[in-house]
């Protein structure tokens, strides 16, 4: 994902409170999201450098469930 992307991105995301640092970041799991909706591959398969698929899943299925994931690609969609 570019730093412009990211940039429109960001502010859609829910801020939580949190008890401890996450391990990934959010840009990181998106990233994630996107090699898998781009490539097909399984979630298993995500490469070592992407969080691991679980983690990735869960944010991906949580996200799709809120709509966000439709609003990103939609705005994202319409800034191209």
């Amino acid at each position: 994902m570019t730093d412009e992307e990211w940039l429109i991105i960001e502010p859609l995301l829910s801020k939580k409170k949190l008890t401890r640092p996450p391990k990934w970041s959010k840009r990181q799991i998106l990233d994630g999201i996107f090699y898998q909706l781009k490539n097909g591959c399984n979630w298993a398969d995500l490469p070592k450098d992407l969080p691991p698929y679980s983690t990735v899943f869960w944010h991906y299925k949580q996200w799709r469930s809120d709509g966000l994931i439709e609003d990103i690609m939609e705005i994202l969609h319409h800034k191209v």
